[in-house]
């Protein structure tokens, strides 16, 4: 047997590669999004948690309560509608 047991499970803290992934961007546009990410002995590390309150939190496109919200990676990217 190796030196870990696979995982079966979705681990909670992911290191940058993972939370991409994970979120489904590159690790430029992770790095570039206001995700809180914790310390761990030297680790910065991504909550899967704060992960998906930012996904959560992310309009629907085409809903009329956003309509006159900038779309934030829009904005992000200087880019307008």
């Amino acid at each position: 047997m190796g030196k870990h047991a696979p995982v079966s499970y979705q681990p909670r803290l992911l290191g940058s590669q993972e939370a991409a992934t994970y979120l489904g961007v590159s690790e430029t546009t992770l790095r570039a999004l206001e995700i809180p990410r914790r310390i761990m002995g030297g680790r910065k590390l991504f909550d899967r948690l704060d992960l998906d309150r930012y996904a959560s939190e992310l309009p629907y496109e085409g809903d009329k309560a956003n309509a006159d919200e900038v779309d934030l990676c829009d904005q992000h990217f200087g880019l307008k509608r």
